[in-house]
């Protein structure tokens, strides 16, 4: 960068910033081009090509990053500038790489691997998250075709300049636009995606310092492995999904039934209770039987018996 000498380099986030773009220089992206401001290295301009197989697939959407004063231990915050249909434009986005998450925040990621997972994300299930959209296929897709046409236009002509190179540069190398989609194959392919949304509503935070001044306590961080920023974008993502949980109700615990448990009797257990019942009864004939004879009644018992 022609203005990286006016930076103080001492600057732990001046240094940071400045060893990003060296990085990404030495090893660009076929997926997204992002260029910091002459004037303000804490604030980026980007472009990422919309993922492969889906609505968004050679699209071209442009969107501004602001860099914290204490970068990198507090996360940027993201702005989209091309209508999508997934995120508005010219708004602060909710996502678990955003200012609005810093808990998930970790020093080791970069502008790339944040560039990374949010093409990652145009795909999901917004979920009603800050600064989400929710089109139909068909408009996402005619979206897609009309970003190609122009660049947005946003702040000042030294931004415009920037934005304009980033344009150019992401055109020359984007693939074409798919035929649109049809209704059936659409269909079956909302069944099969799976829902790794998990972004939401928070408050909004206050305005970064974009003065390029930095907290004296802040260390130097090395910069995070280009190989593993695949497995980082996906850790990502499943932090994102833990942010709202997708419970819709209170969950209903049953007490468990006791089972009715039948006990068949043994069969000379049975042979033995009916023996017995045959010896009561002739136990009662012989009572009864010395009852009448007591009672004079002999002979008439020994006519009968």
């Amino acid at each position: 960068m022609a203005a990286a000498g006016k930076f103080n380099r001492s600057n732990p986030a001046v240094k940071r910033i400045l060893q990003e773009v060296k990085e990404m220089q030495s090893n660009p992206s076929p997926d997204f081009m992002a260029l910091p401001l002459e004037e303000d290295i804490f604030e980026w301009q980007f472009a990422i090509l919309g993922p492969r197989d889906s609505e968004f697939e050679g699209g071209i959407y442009h969107g501004r990053i602001q860099l914290p004063s204490d970068y990198p231990f507090k996360p940027p915050s993201f702005m989209l500038l091309t209508p999508s249909g997934r995120f508005e434009i010219q708004k602060k986005i909710c996502l678990s790489i955003s200012n609005y998450h810093p808990e998930h925040w970790q020093p080791s990621w970069s502008v790339r691997t944040a560039l990374v997972a949010l093409i990652a994300f145009m795909p999901t299930n917004p979920g009603g998250a800050l600064g989400s959209l929710d089109y139909k296929k068909e408009d996402k897709r005619a979206l897609a075709i009309k970003s190609r046409e122009t660049p947005p236009k946003f702040g000042s002509p030294e931004r415009q300049s920037v934005i304009d190179e980033i344009h150019e540069q992401m055109l020359s190398k984007a693939p074409p636009i798919p035929q649109l989609l049809t209704i059936g194959s659409e269909e079956e392919t909302n069944k099969t995606a799976p829902d790794t949304s998990g972004e939401h509503a928070v408050k909004a935070a206050e305005g970064v310092n974009t003065s390029g001044s930095s907290s004296g306590s802040a260390n130097n961080t090395d910069l995070p492995n280009p190989e593993s920023e695949s497995e980082v974008a996906e850790n990502i993502a499943r932090a994102q999904s833990d942010v709202i949980p997708r419970d819709s109700g209170p969950r209903v615990v049953t007490a468990p039934q006791n089972p009715v448990v039948t006990i068949q009797k043994p069969k000379h257990d049975r042979l033995l209770t009916l023996a017995a019942f045959g010896l009561t009864l002739a136990i009662m004939a012989l009572v009864i039987k010395k009852f009448f004879k007591i009672n004079g009644l002999a002979g008439y018992i020994e006519g009968k018996f």
